[in-house]
């Protein structure tokens, strides 16, 4: 192995092995640091690690980290999303520390820009399309709400030392000049600098200046510059296997509360069958796994979606009524025991929005690894895996896709 990853949900894992495996890396999905990697020259480990306490953050990644370093792996990329979701205590600024002290690195790259998705990083700030990512709708977030734009200043809180910056027109100044932006902020103590970047070419810009980087942080778009550095040493083989033909039963499933997500749910119930899940009826058990499966199991072919999807309001009323972790551990394993009971009676298409919702599903379906297949939509691949034969999975983060991401997704990744 050659690069290693750690992501801290599921949904950034997909993304992230996506983005290498267009570069032209063997990449494997693994949920989790199990077994051994074989073959692969890129193995992303995914996490559930985005929302946990930072403790327990760190000792995950760093086990994860250690894994992928006994593979093999000559460089460690910590993944998180391209919003930069955590709290004023964490987990991005802790666990990122945690992998710079394992490996003994001087400094760390932090960059969650991803241009294609219109997350741009200009002066430290991070912007959403054309808002701060403060006025993006992220700030209503249920469990790591951004209010803060400023990544110098919100990273700052979770940390133990200064955070750095390299500007824009440095990230543009040349390979000699970027290098010393970085040895300079590393002189100075500021060990986790922040990387402007609103442009591929910035990117493969900063993924040069990383080559000799023993850890680089930020989302998937800070690795597309990356398989570049080792096809130029001549290490890659840059071969893509085919994977198997899926067939068979299909159903969405959406637990994210993003405004996409919402939009994208509203477009599919124009064509599909959709159930709503109220967390108050989830709760006082009105609304159950074998209720949801019975329904799906009457929408013969007809691509039905089960979503718990709601506007803020709605979610902070049920929050209140009942406890925030215990409306969202609610939701996650009523959609992770939906998935395993769909699965284990023949449905062969999963597709998920939601990075809460992904990892829940696919630590209930006891995957260990997962094939990389085409792209669907920007950061969003078909992933395949064998469970009692080969199963089709699409893994959405809440704020990716196109309006018709839903039903796109379950035509590419199978047939009915």
């Amino acid at each position: 192995m050659l690069l290693g990853a750690v992501a801290d949900d599921f949904t950034g894992a997909s993304d992230l092995a996506n983005t290498l495996a267009k570069g032209g890396m063997a990449t494997t999905l693994f949920v989790g640091p199990h077994g051994s990697a074989g073959g692969c020259e890129a193995g992303v480990v995914a996490l559930k690690s985005r929302s946990i306490a930072a403790k327990d953050a760190i000792a995950q990644s760093l086990e994860a980290a250690q894994w992928l370093l006994d593979q093999g792996c000559e460089q460690i990329l910590f993944k998180y999303c391209s919003t930069f979701d955590s709290t004023p205590e964490g987990n991005i600024g802790p666990v990122a520390e945690a992998l710079l002290d394992l490996l003994g690195a001087d400094v760390a790259i932090v960059c969650p820009a991803f241009p294609v998705t219109g997350r741009r990083i200009f002066m430290g700030h991070l912007f959403v399309g054309d808002r701060l990512l403060s006025e993006s709708g992220m700030q209503n977030h249920p469990l790591t709400p951004m209010t803060d734009p400023d990544l110098r200043r919100w990273l700052r809180r979770q940390t133990r030392g200064e955070i750095g910056h390299v500007p824009l027109d440095t990230v543009r100044a040349g390979d000699a000049r970027l290098a010393e932006a970085f040895a300079a902020e590393s002189g100075a103590s500021r060990r986790l600098v922040v990387t402007d970047a609103i442009t591929d070419d910035d990117l493969h810009a900063l993924g040069k200046a990383a080559a000799r980087h023993k850890l680089i942080t930020g989302g998937s778009g800070i690795a597309i510059g990356l398989p570049q550095n080792f096809r130029d040493r001549g290490v890659l083989s840059d071969e893509n296997s085919a994977l198997p033909a899926v067939s068979g039963p299909g159903v969405a499933l959406c637990g994210s509360c993003s405004q996409t997500s919402q939009a994208q749910v509203s477009h599919y119930l124009e064509n599909h069958p959709g159930l709503a899940i109220d967390p108050g009826a989830l709760m006082d058990g009105r609304m159950t796994v074998a209720t949801a499966a019975a329904w799906i199991g009457a929408q013969t072919g007809a691509g039905p979606m089960i979503y718990s999807t709601a506007d803020p309001q709605t979610v902070s009323a049920a929050q209140a009524a009942h406890g925030q972790e215990k409306v969202a551990r609610a939701i996650e394993g009523f959609f992770g025991d939906l998935a395993r009971t769909l699965a284990d009676g023949g449905t062969r298409r999963i597709v998920v929005g939601g990075g809460e919702t992904s990892g829940a599903v696919v630590e209930a379906l006891q995957l260990q690894s997962l094939q990389i297949g085409a792209e669907i939509d920007p950061g969003v691949p078909a992933l395949v895996c064998d469970r009692n034969g080969p199963l089709a999975l699409a893994l959405k983060s809440g704020n990716f896709g196109a309006p018709d991401f839903f039903a796109k997704a379950l035509r590419r990744i199978g047939q009915p």
